[in-house]
């Protein structure tokens, strides 16, 4: 059951907002199946926009040496999905979301999809309630952090190749391989990848999909690696 909003809950999120905006932006579309009315699909769209204008704004502002390449690398970690999930749960946004009865069975409140869609589809309600300036703040106060911390990375938001780029600078060849275990229920499954060369461990990663499993293992390897320059 979905708790509802409180004036301290939004001025966490650092903006009000207009309840004909709010409620739908808190809404998935299984509730709104389920007992008809808004969801939060159309929100997000605005949202997503609005997002990306701001935080591509923010790199290229505040990073004047970074290729197009770069900024584009630090823009895409800076807003993933997991990223926005992460700001989601420290609002504990999950709380919030009305959603229908499978969706709350499958544990629909921790997904990460479901985390990140809420928080564009709030930038949307954001702006609708209060204009560009206000929406550009309130994404800044949650994403500077991320954004910052894309930077900080350089290299490394290309996992993999950053992992196999380095490995080849300290003369270590060969052929870079997976190794994947799974554990937990269909919904809420969790993956722990293992990443070798030429039967090597060199990094563990661990995520809720197969990919980032593997992307975060070669993050673990880059580390481990320049640790040894």
């Amino acid at each position: 059951m979905h708790k509802s909003v409180t004036p301290e809950d939004l001025e966490r999120w650092g903006a009000s907002i207009a309840e004909e905006y709010l409620q739908p932006a808190l809404t998935h579309r299984s509730w709104a199946y389920e007992n008809e009315g808004e969801h939060a699909e159309r929100l997000e769209f605005l949202g997503d926009s609005i997002l990306g204008a701001v935080v591509a704004a923010s790199i290229f502002l505040d990073s004047p040496e970074a290729s197009e390449g770069d900024m584009s690398k630090i823009k895409a970690a800076a807003v993933s999905e997991r990223s926005l999930a992460e700001v989601a749960r420290t609002l504990n946004l999950g709380e919030f979301v009305r959603l229908g009865r499978g969706e709350e069975l499958s544990g629909g409140r921790e997904k990460d999809s479901i985390l990140a869609d809420t928080i564009e589809a709030l930038i949307a309600a954001t702006y609708l309630t209060h204009g560009l300036d206000v929406a550009r703040d309130v994404i800044l106060r949650h994403l500077m952090p991320k954004i910052d911390k894309a930077r900080r990375l350089g290299p490394a938001l290309d996992r993999r190749t950053a992992f196999e780029e380095k490995s080849r600078e300290l003369g270590i060849v060969g052929t870079l391989d997976y190794e994947m275990e799974g554990e937990g229920p269909d919904h809420a499954r969790r993956y722990t990848a293992h990443v070798y060369i030429d039967d090597r461990h060199w990094g563990t990663g661990v995520a809720t999909s197969q990919k980032q499993a593997k992307l975060e293992a070669c993050k673990d390897a880059y580390y481990a690696l320049d640790g040894q320059a």
